[in-house]
């Protein structure tokens, strides 16, 4: 008697440790609004959708039908047609359900006059417990209904925010003092982590930038907004490359939380006469396509952003002769998995650039590698966001931001639906289409990436030694 009154006690104890659990900032208050306010937000929104002229020329007797149409479909119209045929199909299943259930009809009587007068009406006649199934489907129903408003309050507000980010970003091919530059993006999400800048400097120079922020969607999407805004507020302060992106790296610590970190790859260039000082601050080696044909890597900086407060970063420089290519990418290009996980990796993306590389327009060559990347994956979502950032340097005087050449319209490839098999390579002088190609990288000398190993070592290029900054480097 003893043990089931303690068993007793123990599972009580247990119930009202889960009630308390699951009921934990329920109040009054939410419960009524949940019926009140919140079910006439979401009655407005769905009912936007149906014609109220055209209802009320209707008679009376069709309108709630018209109407419960309507708002049926604008409601499952907004979700993705597999979860649309569930959903419509779980109704069904219920009707059906309701209606085996039916026993038959029966008349109940209606007194009119407490003593002789009665009126018969029929009724259906279900088994017990029936009315509580109905009520549950019906509210099972209004949750999804609710849901979905919820959802699709979110989603708006998501599209404004990523109207927001790709006003930051530069719009269009940047042409100047004989440089130009341009960059493409497409978010896994609805916004993205990713992030690209093109600033020009006074007294000419140019600074390109492309990074990515640990992570994706809303929460990378406020880090990088606020690195970017971050990295313009220090340029103006005339900071040499190194100084700048320790600094950087010191707000960075401070401001974000302590699980973020940011990559990052920034490269000054003075386009009069293609001198660059670049840091890498974590980020993937940026590429450089020389006009021969060779590629060479910059991989000097330091560690990712936002890890350490006293993180050294160095500087590498070099320089882009007219009809040189540099490219700077993010991880989602190279990390792109095809069904079978093999991943793009860098040799098929050097492939590219070696096809695409004397074209003469920047944003078909970032079309071609987001296509490729596309096609790769043979997935319209991904796992990471695709950056990809392009400067060439060039004889043209021209300058400033403006839409030039075909594809450069939107800088934000998510929009793009064209086929990835629409942009073959282009064939080399020998008519062949390239392979994959192979990297080989020493300390100190960049290798031309040819496509037999052993290649002739390259004696003029880009040095990877680290220097002490010069006043070269230094952003005005």
């Amino acid at each position: 008697m003893a043990n089931s009154a303690e068993w007793t006690r123990e599972q009580t104890s247990r119930v009202r440790d889960f009630y308390n659990v699951y009921t934990r900032g329920f109040s009054a208050e939410a419960f009524q609004r949940l019926f009140t306010r919140d079910t006439r937000d979401a009655y407005r929104y769905f009912s936007n959708t149906v014609d109220r002229e055209a209802v009320a020329a209707l008679p009376l007797w069709k309108r709630p039908a018209v109407v419960a149409r309507g708002f049926f479909l604008a409601v499952t119209m907004k979700m993705s047609p597999a979860r649309r045929v569930l959903f419509a199909l779980a109704l069904v299943a219920a009707a059906i359900g309701v209606l085996m259930m039916l026993e038959g009809v029966h008349a109940v009587w209606i007194p009119i006059d407490p003593v002789v007068l009665r009126f018969p009406l029929p009724a259906p006649e279900w088994p017990a417990g029936t009315v509580w199934l109905i009520l549950s489907v019906v509210g099972l129903a209004f949750l999804v209904v609710l849901e979905v408003f919820e959802r699709l309050s979110l989603k708006n507000d998501l599209e404004i925010a990523r109207d927001i980010q790709q006003a930051m970003l530069p719009r269009g091919l940047y042409s100047s003092g004989g440089l130009d530059a341009f960059g493409a993006t497409r978010a896994a999400n609805t916004v993205g982590g990713d992030f690209y800048d093109i600033l020009p400097r006074p007294g000419g120079r140019v600074v390109i930038a492309l990074g990515d922020v640990a992570g994706k969607g809303s929460p990378a999407a406020l880090l990088m907004a606020i690195l970017l805004a971050m990295l313009r507020t220090l340029l103006d302060e005339g900071l040499d490359a190194e100084p700048l992106i320790s600094r950087l790296n010191v707000q960075i610590l401070r401001h974000a939380p302590s699980s973020r970190f940011i990559t990052l790859q920034f490269v000054n260039i003075d386009p009069s006469t293609g001198d660059l000082v670049a840091v890498n601050a974590g980020h993937l080696p940026g590429l450089i396509r020389r006009r021969d044909g060779a590629f060479e890597r910059l991989t000097e900086g330091g560690i990712a952003l936002g890890m350490f407060e006293n993180s050294q970063y160095a500087a590498q420089r070099g320089r882009l002769e007219p009809g040189d290519l540099l490219v700077l990418y993010s991880d989602g290009i190279t990390e792109a998995e095809s069904p079978s996980g093999v991943p793009f990796d860098e040799d098929r993306l050097i492939a590219l650039i070696r096809a695409h590389g004397n074209n003469p327009s920047l944003p078909d060559i970032a079309k071609a590698v987001i296509k490729a990347v596309e096609h790769h994956a043979q997935d319209v979502r991904f796992a990471d966001d695709l950056t990809v950032l392009l400067a060439r340097r060039t004889e043209d005087r021209d300058s400033g931001f403006g839409v030039q050449g075909p594809g450069s319209e939107h800088q934000n490839m998510e929009t793009d639906t064209g086929d990835a098999d629409g942009v073959p390579p282009i064939p080399d002088s020998s008519g062949s289409v390239p392979q994959r190609a192979h990297v080989e990288v020493s300390e100190s000398r960049i290798r031309p990436l040819d496509n037999a190993r052993g290649g002739p070592e390259r004696d003029e290029g880009l040095n990877l030694e680290s220097r002490t900054p010069t006043p070269e480097s230094q952003i005005v």
